[in-house]
């Protein structure tokens, strides 16, 4: 049983779980959760595959964790209980940058942890969870594989004019790019759609992914391969977010600075946590309260998020040099008929026709209309599973190696 593998998705004040066995096509997930609060009054939720609810305690006194090392511990032992005799082949970590340096999963070695540290500065509310969640499962499971994924790492293939800021060389070359992010939900739906097209490679030609979540953003593929994306240096740019800004003129953050007095932690704090969804409607950051409210700003800012996306797709379009297929995925674009169908009403002129009936009715993928010269899907994505498949390969534990 060590073929099994443990994925890791450590944040601030969490970690979310999953325990996949080998499978045919994708690794088989036998169980997933998640421990939110760390150092508070956590609360830990599990659901093993089959099951259709989800069990959930609270950790307190002296079983709360305090840190994530105390956090994955508590995972393990729970794995150990409902899985007697299972044996951890690897851990697959998601990490969300890579810097220039790291572009495809990686083992992690004393090295690369270090260098995945000095990316700090560059992802200051993301890397250093992420490391943390490292550490732990090394303590955890000694002598075992831990494999970090990267966010960044699909979108190294995009040229270097999608890469670059109009800066002078020394900055690209210090690390200062495009590096985008959500690259492994990418990944996946790149994927499933070369699953999905079989003899039909049009349909994985000209891609544009719309992953519409608390975080948001879009990206243009051709053939798997990463052209352009939404998000650039940090992931603040691009589409407006659950609570951050997206695209904004620099000269504000001067203003900001330079007539408010805004320090750079009171700008941070801004950008990253009262704007976007939340701060221009007052109501809330998640999209089915902003569809339900009859607040005018929550439509104000439903409008903006439509507007935005449009006007990226269109950016996107000019970069592949056209459009043959689109795909809504992640918690908004799977989830809100209503955005789908509002984002497609704009497009009518690159060719996108949608099925009103196939995008009302859940658990169909494929809803653009038949005279539709664009196909437009709505599929889920599973970051996990990717990073398991990544894991079990590159801990040498997959059936068959998947070319990179």
């Amino acid at each position: 049983m060590d073929d099994h593998v443990i994925t890791l998705n450590a944040g601030s004040s969490s970690i979310k779980f999953a325990l996949y066995a080998n499978g045919d096509e994708w690794p088989k997930m036998l169980a997933t959760g998640q421990i939110e609060a760390l150092g508070l009054i956590p609360e830990f939720e599990v659901r093993r595959a089959g099951d259709k609810n989800k069990t959930k305690r609270t950790l307190d006194g002296a079983d709360a964790p305090k840190n994530h090392s105390d956090g994955v511990k508590i995972i393990l032992g729970w794995l150990e209980s409902a899985f007697p005799g299972l044996r951890v082949g690897a851990v697959g970590h998601r990490v969300v940058h890579g810097g220039k340096k790291y572009s495809h999963p990686t083992v992690v070695d004393d090295a690369v942890l270090r260098d995945l540290e000095s990316f700090t500065p560059l992802a200051p509310l993301h890397e250093p969870p992420n490391v943390a969640g490292i550490v732990a499962a090394k303590k955890a499971f000694p002598g075992v594989p831990q494999i970090a994924c990267f966010d960044t790492a699909f979108h190294r293939t995009q040229p270097f004019v999608a890469d670059t800021y109009g800066l002078a060389p020394q900055f690209y070359d210090e690390g200062v790019r495009r590096y985008g992010f959500h690259g492994l939900s990418y990944e996946y739906i790149t994927r499933r759609l070369a699953d999905i097209a079989g003899q039909n490679a049009d349909i994985t030609n000209r891609v544009i992914i719309c992953h519409l979540g608390s975080g948001a953003s879009l990206a243009g593929a051709k053939r798997g391969k990463g052209i352009s994306c939404t998000l650039g240096f940090s992931p603040l740019e691009g589409l407006p977010m659950g609570t951050r800004c997206g695209q904004i003129d620099p000269g504000v953050l001067l203003y900001l600075m330079q007539q408010k007095q805004m320090s750079a932690s009171e700008i941070s704090d801004l950008l990253y946590k009262k704007s976007g969804l939340k701060g221009m409607s007052g109501v809330s950051n998640d999209m089915r309260d902003l569809e339900a409210s009859a607040d005018p700003r929550a439509r104000q800012a439903i409008d903006y998020f439509i507007y935005r996306i449009q006007r990226e797709i269109g950016s996107l379009m000019a970069a592949l040099g056209g459009l043959d297929t689109l795909v809504f995925t992640a918690g908004i674009g799977s989830n809100s008929p209503t955005v789908r169908a509002e984002v497609c009403q704009g497009l009518g002129w690159a060719g996108v026709e949608l099925d009103g009936q196939a995008n009302k009715s859940r658990g169909t993928e494929l809803i653009s209309a038949a005279n539709s010269r664009v196909r437009v899907y709505c599929l889920q994505t599973d970051e996990e599973a990717m990073i398991a498949q990544h894991t079990l390969r590159v801990a040498g534990l997959a059936k068959a190696v998947a070319a990179e």
